[in-house]
């Protein structure tokens, strides 16, 4: 998946806009202590909550050190997102001459792993050492089962810490020896958010029950786009638009046990579609995160709709059309999950207690979770907090006064992380990008796969084609 940046912003002491939790392109960086960011940045859009403002400062109680701990705190990560969050909730509780430094290094081309795999390795033994990084869900195995990351329960995490976390969250970072190596603060449920405007011109309606009923598995889903396109419209932007629905619920992961790259009939399903869609002329041929593909989400764009988990609902999707209104959310023709980040401590820092205090004050407070998606609509991964917010009349300025929390709190529990791999990131990249050859009609499916198959082996040399 190729990925960009919508940089966050912060507005007085409410969190106005913020980076999506899988996107990036910030610069190789280092930040110590300020509240000044680099690389690529936009101004995001008012999408807090009309029934809470909050204010920042969840707690004035300061975190502790330990007697010997260091007194800089260092945190590796490939974009902002965090960085934003850490300075607003979090630095004005650390310990009195405690300094931070965030080490932003771009996911591109694979850079901010690369990065990793060069420092963690002689993180015990260096002069500045990683305390803390974060990774995300499609490579978290790779750090989970190495001996890169630190059991939470080292860090002082107890169970009855994490025990209103949603069960995949702790999944994703399980190694294989039953150790729970990282933490995130967020689930990543999806939607699919469509554009109220072209639901009433299409179907007659924009309310979100009525849609969804429209929309509700995939068949439905393909008549839909036939009116769209009748109409003028595009029911989807491009290419990878409906990749994840797909993609995570495939049937087995990418690589077998012998270390043969399967392709699942439910990816090449999305192929099929895809493809379809192209040639009748239901997408408009874009690709994430193009240019194109943000401006088919403008006021004025005309597509349908677009398949968005938690952070692109939020965040990109409201920086790409900040007018309020446009918009509503409905569960889709089938549950997925997109994205989410985790935090890990790393081996050698020589700050436990603290990285620690700082994973269980950002992860594991169901009422800072409560006032933190009140604040940023970001969903918390705590299911009773987010459930008590879905029963209120919690509500969405930006989609119209929605209570889409609801919609995120019945989809989370669906998510299944069983059939992830380390591979993950790579192949789902390298087999979009393969197949976006034969979308454009510039090689046919064989060559595409062809074409997949070498990339993949290329990134990957361990693994080989299926016997």
């Amino acid at each position: 998946m190729k990925k960009r940046i919508l940089a966050a912003v912060l507005a007085s002491a409410s969190i106005l806009g913020a980076v999506a939790g899988c996107q990036s392109t910030a610069t190789s960086s280092t930040d110590s202590g300020t509240s000044s960011t680099s690389g690529t940045s936009s101004t995001g859009s008012d999408v807090g909550s009309s029934t809470s403002e909050g204010e920042s400062d969840v707690t004035s109680e300061k975190f502790t050190l330990a007697d010997g701990e260091g007194n800089h705190l260092v945190i590796a990560a490939w974009n902002e997102e965090f960085k934003n969050y850490f300075e607003t909730y979090i630095k004005d509780r650390l310990p009195d001459g405690v300094t931070y430094e965030f080490v932003i290094t771009e996911n591109k081309d694979n850079k901010y792993q690369n990065k990793l795999d060069e420092d963690l390795p002689n993180n015990e033994t260096a002069e500045k050492k990683i305390d803390m990084f974060l990774f995300e869900a499609d490579y978290a195995l790779k750090y989970v089962n190495s001996d890169f990351t630190l059991d939470v329960k080292d860090l002082g995490i107890t169970d009855d810490d994490i025990s209103g976390m949603y069960q995949y969250t702790k999944d994703v970072c399980t190694s294989s020896s039953g150790a729970l190596k990282g933490l995130s603060w967020q689930a990543t449920p999806g939607l699919f958010a469509y554009k109220r405007s072209i639901a009433k011109d299409v179907l007659g309606t924009d309310d979100p029950t009525k849609v969804q009923e429209a929309l509700s598995d995939w068949t439905k889903f393909d008549e839909v786009a036939a009116k769209a396109k009748e109409k003028g419209y595009f029911m989807l932007s491009g290419y990878d638009d409906s990749y994840r629905t797909f993609s995570n619920n495939v049937s087995a992961p990418w690589v077998n046990e012998n270390n043969e790259i399967i392709i699942d009939d439910n990816i090449m399903k999305w192929v099929d579609q895809t493809k379809t869609y192209t040639e009748n002329g239901y997408n408009n041929k874009t690709s994430l995160w193009a240019d194109a593909w943000s401006a088919d989400q403008k006021k004025d764009g005309k597509v349908f709709g677009f398949f968005y988990s938690t952070w692109g609902i939020n965040f990109t999707l409201a920086g790409n059309c900040p007018e309020k209104g446009e918009y509503a959310v409905c569960y889709g023709p089938q549950s997925y999950f997109w994205g989410g980040s985790w935090l890990a401590g790393a081996k050698g820092t020589d700050n436990p207690k603290l990285v620690g205090d700082v994973m269980r004050a950002f992860c594991c407070d169901a009422e800072f979770g409560k006032k933190f998606t009140s604040e940023t609509q970001d969903y918390y991964n705590n299911a009773d907090a987010m459930n008590e917010l879905a029963a209120t009349d919690f509500q969405s300025a930006y989609l119209g006064g929605q209570n889409h929390i609801a919609l995120f709190a019945e989809t989370a529990p669906k998510i299944d992380m069983s059939k992830i791999s380390v591979f993950d990131q790579g192949l789902n990249e390298k087999f979009q990008g393969a197949m976006k050859e034969y979308f454009d009609g510039t090689v046919d499916k064989d060559t595409a796969l062809n074409n997949f198959y070498e990339n993949a082996i290329t990134l990957y040399p361990e693994l080989k084609r299926p016997a």
